[in-house]
């Protein structure tokens, strides 16, 4: 068990909802801290079939003068669940953690998430910080972070039955389309997106299929937690900025799992999306864990300047420059320059593979190893 940096308010009396991918840890988490809390497994067939057919079948499964933690997981199989934990945080005062790998169904049920009764966590993949002197670079580049993947005999292998986990039981089960075909065909293509501009009309062209189809399973892949989108920078632009979003898989050994690699790839460009990828879902894990506030944006200029990750927030204006190559050329600085002639409170970074830190007036140049380690002090 990894300690991980989640800290969740047990000692409290508001409930909890614990969102986050599969095979992030949530379970194995709660049952450490919570070994003598009410559990119920929605992945059991037998729990599943009782409390879907008959919601109001929770309360006789919780003793009458039980004041521990219910923990059920997964909740999105069954939302209308939901109800029920709502009337019973209302007149039998429980306290409940509910975990969830999708929040596609949970948006569509009645309480809005039990109308904010519920505080709402977030678990990511492995941090560096959390792994210690068991996290490598160049494993996590290839195999991501995910807890079994960090340690597994066969990192590949799991990570390809991950995704067809996915597909048939959140794909499948939840009824999201009908031609699990095409949304597979449709999974590969969109790996080649992967830190780039999303043009959804061209992936719909490529797979031939409408441009409204692909728009949905993009959004499928938000609501099961897989993957994320992030928007341009605007705020007080002074030059005319690009409207599409940038769109990533959550985890950079899902990525490196699904996108196809072959002769005519380039394995330059998977490898610098898979720097990106590791950065963002580091900073991603950083930010909710120590609740520092910043939203996370990209930033590019219409003819083509960019900064690849911009953090806005109440501490502060970070841009982070990510760069595959162990040498820096003056043309790797153009895009933050641009950036702090607009923008000249913010902390310029330039992340590179190297060893060396380097200081180019008001650009850092950071080890991407030492921006791992430091992030949530760079961040605070």
């Amino acid at each position: 068990m990894f300690n991980r940096m989640l800290n969740l308010p047990l000692s409290g009396k508001s409930s909890i909802f614990l969102f986050g991918p599969r095979g992030t840890g949530k379970t194995s988490w709660l049952k450490s801290h919570l070994p003598y809390a009410l559990y119920f497994d929605l992945l059991d067939y037998g729990t599943y079939g009782s409390l879907h057919s008959q919601p109001q079948r929770l309360e006789p499964l919780i003793p009458p003068t039980y004041d521990g933690w219910i923990i059920i997981d997964e909740i999105q199989r069954v939302p209308e669940l939901l109800n029920e934990v709502h009337r019973l945080i209302e007149h039998k005062k429980y306290k409940f953690i509910l975990t969830g790998s999708s929040s596609r169904s949970l948006k569509k049920s009645g309480p809005n998430l039990l109308a904010g009764r519920a505080l709402t966590y977030h678990m990511h993949p492995l941090v560096m910080q959390e792994m210690g002197d068991k996290f490598s670079l160049t494993h996590a580049l290839e195999y991501g972070l995910l807890p079994i993947a960090a340690t597994h005999s066969d990192p590949k292998k799991y990570l390809e039955s991950y995704m067809q986990a996915y597909v048939r039981e959140e794909v499948l089960q939840e009824s999201l389309t009908r031609n699990v075909g095409a949304f597979t065909r449709f999974l590969e293509t969109a790996s080649f997106s992967q830190g780039q501009l999303l043009n959804v009309s061209e992936i719909a062209r490529e797979l031939h299929v409408n441009r409204q189809v692909v728009a949905s399973y993009f959004d499928i892949l938000d609501d099961l937690l897989i993957a994320t989108r992030i928007l341009p920078f605007t705020q007080r632009a002074k030059r005319k900025m690009v409207a599409h979003q940038k769109f990533f898989f959550f985890d950079v050994g899902l990525y490196m799992t699904t996108r196809p690699m072959g002769p005519l790839d380039s394995i330059q460009e998977a490898e610098g999306a898979g720097i990106e990828t590791l950065f963002l879902q580091s900073v991603r894990a950083i930010n909710d864990y120590f609740d520092l506030g910043y939203k996370i944006y990209f930033w590019r200029t219409a003819s083509g300047e960019e900064v690849d990750f911009v953090l806005y927030g109440p501490r502060g204006l970070h841009a982070f420059e990510m760069k595959r190559s162990t040498s820096i050329t003056p043309k790797a600085f153009k895009g933050l320059k641009l950036f702090g002639e607009d923008y000249p409170e913010a902390k310029l970074h330039l992340i590179y593979p190297g060893k060396m830190r380097e200081y180019h007036g008001a650009i850092n140049v950071v080890p991407l190893l030492d921006t791992l380690k430091d992030l949530p002090e760079m961040l605070k």
